[in-house]
C-alpha cells in the first residue's frame, strides 16, 4: 500500500472517531421532503427552470413545514372530469407545499360511496382527510345552501354555473358546513357535466319515464324530481348501480356523460335521454381537523391549488364531455336530444318550488347570474 492510501485511510479513521466522540453522526439525508413522483409531473422534470421558480413551493421546504398525507376519496375513476381535476389537485399541493404535503388520492370508489366517506370523515379516527363531493350530497351534513345548486333547471349553461362558482356567494356555500360545526370545510368547486337519465330500454321522450324503477341516492330534491316524472326512486349505492341496472333491480339512473362512460352503464344500460337537468356540481372538502393541522403557508398552497385545478376543470369540461359523447354515438350507444325542456320543467315545478321556498332570496341570486 503506498503512502499516500495510507495517509489517506488515517485521515479519515480520525475523523469518523473524532464524530463519535461528539456524538454525532454524518448526516444521510437532507431534511427537505422528496418531491413526489407522479404521473403528471413528467413534463415538468424535463423543464427544471419552470420547477425552480416555483417560490412559494421553496419557501415552503425552507420553513420547514412538517410533512402530512392526506387521504382524498374520489368515487369515480381518473379518467373522469372530476379524476382529472382530482389529479392535477394533487399535482399542484404536492407541487406548492415543497413537498411537505402528499395528497393519497384514492379513487374509483374503494373508500365507498360519498356518504359513506362523509360519515367517515365526521366520524373521527381521520383515515380519510379529503374528498371530491357532489355538492347535493352536503345537504344532509350542514350543507343546506349547497340544496340549490341541485334544484333542476336552475343553471342555464355551463357559463351559468362559473359565474356562481366564481363569486363571492359561493365561498358562503363553500364555508357553511364548517361554521354550522359539521367538521368539514369547502375548499373550491368544479363541475362534471350535466346530468342526464340513461336506462335498460330506449327513450323517445320524458313520457318514457313513467314508471320506472330511477336509482338515486336518497337525496330529498332528486326523489321529488323523479317523483315529478313519474318514477319510483329507488335506494342504490353507486358501487353497486351497474349490477342493479344488469339484475333489473333498476331501470334506470342518471349521471353526467363522462361518468356513464368510465362506469361502463353503456354496457348494460345503452339508452341515454339528454335532458340536462342538473350541472353536476361538485366541491372538495377536507376535514376541520386536518386544515387546522397544516401550517399558514400548507393551507396557502392548498387554496392556491384548489384555484388551479377548479379554473382546469372548467377548461377541460365542456370539451371531455363532447368527445365521449361522440364516442358513445359511435359505439352504437342510443342517444336521444331533448329539444324543447318546457314538460321537463313543468314535471320539476313541484320539487323545486318545494325546495327552494325557505331560501328564496338566495336562490334567486344564483337565477340571476344567467348571462
Amino acid at each position: 500500500m503506498n503512502i499516500k492510501k495510507i495517509a489517506s485511510l488515517f485521515v479519515a479513521g480520525t475523523m469518523a472517531l473524532s464524530l463519535a466522540a461528539c456524538g454525532l453522526s454524518a448526516p444521510v439525508a437532507t431534511e427537505t421532503a422528496p418531491e413526489p413522483v407522479a404521473e403528471e409531473t413528467q413534463e415538468e422534470e424535463a423543464a427544471p427552470v419552470e420547477e425552480t421558480a416555483e417560490e412559494p413551493a421553496a419557501d415552503a421546504a425552507a420553513a420547514g413545514d412538517p410533512a402530512v398525507t392526506l387521504v382524498m376519496a374520489e368515487v369515480n375513476p381518473l379518467d373522469t372530469i372530476v379524476g382529472q381535476m382530482d389529479s392535477k389537485f394533487k399535482e399542484e399541493v404536492e407541487k406548492l407545499s415543497g413537498g411537505s404535503i402528499t395528497i393519497d388520492l384514492q379513487a374509483s370508489g374503494v373508500l365507498g360511496s360519498e356518504n359513506d366517506v362523509l360519515d367517515t370523515m365526521l366520524g373521527g379516527g381521520g383515515t380519510i382527510q379529503m374528498s371530491r363531493i357532489s355538492a347535493f350530497a352536503l345537504t344532509s351534513y350542514g350543507g343546506e345552501k349547497s340544496k340549490l345548486l341541485s334544484i333542476p333547471y336552475t343553471f342555464a349553461d355551463r357559463d351559468h354555473f362559473w359565474a356562481f362558482a366564481t363569486s363571492d356567494l359561493a365561498q358562503e356555500f363553500l364555508n357553511e358546513p364548517s361554521e354550522k360545526g359539521s367538521g368539514i370545510k369547502g375548499l373550491f368547486y368544479g363541475e362534471e357535466g350535466f346530468r342526464h337519465f340513461f336506462g335498460v330500454k330506449p327513450f323517445e321522450s320524458i313520457d318514457d319515464l313513467a314508471g320506472l324503477k330511477i336509482r338515486v341516492s336518497n337525496d330529498p330534491v332528486m326523489n321529488g324530481m323523479v317523483e315529478g316524472l313519474g318514477s319510483s326512486p329507488t335506494v342504490v349505492a353507486f358501487g353497486e348501480l351497474y349490477s342493479a341496472l344488469q339484475t333489473g333491480v333498476v331501470d334506470a339512473a342518471e349521471q353526467p356523460i363522462a361518468n356513464y362512460k368510465s362506469n361502463a352503464f353503456n354496457e348494460v344500460a345503452n339508452n341515454m335521454i339528454l335532458d340536462g337537468h342538473t350541472l353536476g356540481a361538485v366541491q372538495v372538502i377536507i376535514t376541520d381537523e386536518a386544515w387546522n393541522s397544516l401550517t399558514e403557508a400548507q393551507q396557502e398552497a392548498m387554496m392556491e391549488a384548489g384555484k388551479i385545478a377548479s379554473e382546469y376543470c372548467r377548461q377541460i369540461s365542456e370539451e371531455a364531455e363532447n368527445k365521449v359523447l361522440e364516442e358513445l354515438k359511435a359505439d352504437g350507444c342510443n342517444i336521444v336530444e331533448v329539444t324543447d325542456k318546457t314538460p321537463w320543467q313543468e314535471a320539476c315545478k313541484a320539487v323545486i318550488e318545494e325546495n327552494t321556498s325557505d331560501q328564496a332570496e338566495l336562490y334567486q341570486q344564483i337565477l340571476d347570474m344567467a348571462k
